[in-house]
């Protein structure tokens, strides 16, 4: 699609989007109050309704030079997926119309035998079924109509992220509305979440990423001498553009816009070729497909500049990784923020039941969590003194903290040591936002009215944590509604305030406001008896645990199938990851690094032989030790990764997934440090020309 709006941003702005603007232009009045009561209130679209809908669309998108559709959905592979039709139909007279019908626009059936499913569906079981989302527009990309969809399997089965995060939706907003009721508020009828998704991103040198086949075929290096400067200098961080990136920043800017995705922020990250990217917050499912479709876009657009985006959580060692921020908050459709702290009685009474909620939420289901960002990838991040660790804690901040104590303990609240207010049965203190330091440490933070939930991986989907927390905080809040029903209107101040107490007690061991990095604090958490799980193996016998089997199906986010079929599909593609680096480790070692070794050895031992013969008194001692030490790492290194290959052998024989992972993470991973700790050593001797593949030197510095 050919927009000529640049320096006309309004105009720009959602220009390649069938968003509201078009539909009230384009469709008639009662169908557009139709689809507008599908979108605002869960409501069934009726097919007349579609059918209208889709003739409007079709129109708009070959009017801006559409020639196709797709179903673009989001299958358990983490990416999305889309098959492409055209819009034309033979008339019978040899010439073609082109057409799109309501049935086409709500229903596609793409083959779904060749998608993860974890066993919901065997391979000959090819049909399945993708499902027009109204309430995420659609868009046009590469003159192709993108409708986003939901996808499931013929007996209707979730095989994708879509689906439970739109049930999970549903669930939080009956459960708040219910709640806000109990408290006095009946002017809400629905609660969105709302997230903001901070995307961290790394661009190299496209020529020199397609020389290097870890990058090619894993996102990551796999080993590689550091650069003589990282980030040690703390001068990349916020630091001057480069006009190459800039120029990238920009385009991405305006591609981002024309999707109608509020893309705000951005800037150099803390590592040497890393920058980060931030929009603005949206409705939980636009933000999930509006974030499947930048991380995408960064990648077309990285291309136009002779540049590759990595999105892998640690593609260089030694130097920070790149992780996905999940800026989480709850929304009513009157406009008001649930987790921003009020002015009056009513408010912070409200606002002290849902803030509890997500306390006791977290608490309930940390271990849930944390499955949440589990993956190969970020388990290279989590806890290296650079991301949150394992262990799911909340920050709070000083003065919230001070406040909830202040409940449980039916003591004063001192605001800034100036005002003290009783809050034994009373109502919270207004408290400015941002009333304390951010504290980058904590996996889950307060930051004034929405919580950071910062453990998600950079190349995940935002999918995962929001179901999690969404089912969770329903979970809360039902119980809470169990615990308060029935309480009369004027003694529900003090019923509030005894729950709050209660709960307080009960899940403040996951309030943690100090420095998250620290051994001190891995111990003090063992006592707390929270979770520590560094691994996606540890993860993954916590997802179907009893009571997360009971709360998924109880809320039927997940029926008690789809949650196993995720467990194995998690566990299969942890371990098909680690043997594909473990096979391309082995092929680089061969074929690039050992060769390099020979051929440096051979050279400095002939040069050492040419000295010897002209000047036989000559001393010869620092290239003997040198080709001794080459020649240590040949025999290192051709010993161990014949040992590597060997035990993805017998790894890939494994039918036990669970198993398979462990084995991965304690004899792969174990096996390819020592692997790369050997190459570095061994690389750091031999001149770059020498080495088939660009050093780190190159790929962090180069643009």
């Amino acid at each position: 699609m050919s927009t000529t709006y640049e320096n006309d941003i309004p105009k720009l702005y959602g220009s390649c989007v069938f968003n509201d603007r078009e539909m009230r232009a384009k469709l008639p009045k009662d169908v557009y109050k139709a689809l507008k009561k599908t979108i605002e209130n869960g409501t069934h679209l009726e097919l007349d309704v579609a059918n209208s809908v889709a003739v409007a669309m079709k129109e708009w998108a070959v009017e801006n030079g559409a020639t196709h559709y797709t179903h673009w959905f989001q299958p358990m592979t983490g990416v999305t997926a889309e098959k492409h039709d055209s819009f034309i139909q033979p008339d019978g007279d040899g010439e073609v119309i082109m057409e799109f019908s309501g049935k086409e626009l709500v229903k596609g059936e793409p083959d779904a035998s060749s998608f993860p499913s974890g066993g919901l569906r065997a391979t000959f079981e090819a049909r399945g079924y993708t499902a027009w989302d109204p309430t995420s527009p659609a868009f046009i990309k590469d003159h192709t109509l993108y409708i986003p969809t939901a996808f499931c399997s013929y007996d209707g089965q979730a095989l994708d992220k879509k689906t439970p995060l739109l049930r999970s939706m549903e669930v939080l907003s009956e459960k708040a509305v219910k709640m806000l009721r109990l408290l006095g508020n009946n002017d809400v009828t629905g609660v969105s979440t709302t997230i903001g998704p901070e995307q961290e991103y790394f661009l190299i040198d496209s020529e020199l990423y397609n020389m290097r086949k870890d990058l090619v075929f894993c996102g990551r290096t796999l080993f590689g001498a550091p650069a003589p400067k990282g980030q040690e200098m703390e001068d990349h961080y916020f630091g001057s553009i480069k006009p190459r990136i800039a120029a990238f920043m920009h385009d991405l800017d305006l591609e981002l816009w024309k999707f109608g995705i509020p893309a705000k922020t951005k800037h150099n990250e803390v590592a040497p070729a890393q920058h980060e990217m931030a929009p603005i917050f949206e409705t939980a499912n636009v933000a999930v497909d509006h974030n499947q479709l930048t991380m995408d876009t960064m990648k077309k657009i990285a291309a136009r500049h002779g540049l590759m985006c990595l999105l892998h959580e640690k593609p260089f060692e030694g130097i920070n990784g790149s992780g996905k921020h999940n800026n989480w908050s709850m929304s009513t459709n009157t406009g008001e923020n649930l987790l921003n702290p009020g002015k009056t009685p009513a408010q912070n009474i409200q606002f002290l039941v849902f803030l509890m909620a997500v306390i006791k939420a977290v608490d309930d289901y940390a271990d849930m969590m944390r499955i949440s960002a589990a993956s190969a990838g970020n388990d290279h991040r989590l806890g290296g003194n650079e991301a949150p660790p394992a262990i799911v804690s909340i920050f709070l901040g000083d003065e919230l903290t001070a406040v909830l104590e202040s409940i449980e303990n039916d003591t004063y609240f001192g605001k800034h040591d100036k005002v003290e207010l009783d809050i034994g049965a009373h109502v919270l203190p207004h408290f400015t936002k941002d009333n304390t330091d951010r504290n980058r440490t904590s996996p889950f933070a307060f930051t004034g009215n929405k919580f950071e939930f910062r453990m998600l991986g950079s190349s995940s989907s935002v999918s995962n944590p929001n179901i999690v927390l969404n089912t969770a905080v329903a979970e809360a809040l039902d119980q809470f509604y169990s615990e308060l029903e029935g309480t009369p209107a004027e003694d529900m101040e003090h019923a509030v305030h005894e729950l709050i107490k209660r709960a307080i007690k009960k899940h403040k061991k996951v309030i943690f406001n100090g420095n998250g990095y620290t051994e001190e604090w891995i111990k003090e958490a063992e006592k707390r008896g929270l979770y520590n799980l560094p691994s996606l193996p540890d993860c993954m016998p916590k997802f179907i645990e009893d009571k997360n089997v009971e709360i998924f199906t109880k809320y039927n986010i997940f029926t008690k199938e789809e949650i196993f079929s995720r467990y194995e599909i998690f566990l299969e593609n942890y371990v098909k990851t680690i043997l594909i680096e473990s096979r391309t480790m082995a092929d680089m070692i061969t074929r690039d690094l050992l060769p390099a070794i020979s051929e440096f050895s051979g050279d400095t031992a002939l040069n050492a032989a040419n000295k010897k013969a002209f000047l036989p008194n000559i001393k010869t001692t620092a290239e003997e030790a040198l080709v001794k030490k080459l020649n240590d790492s040949y025999i290192y290194l051709t010993e161990n990764v014949a040992n590597l290959k060997d035990s993805v052998k017998e790894i890939e024989c494994m039918e036990d997934m669970q198993a398979a992972a462990e084995a991965c993470r304690d004899t792969l991973l174990t096996g390819m440090d020592a692997i790369a700790a050997c190459a570095n050593e061994a690389e750091a001797l031999i001149p770059d020309e020498l080495l088939p593949y660009p050093t780190y030197e190159k790929l962090l510095f180069s643009v």
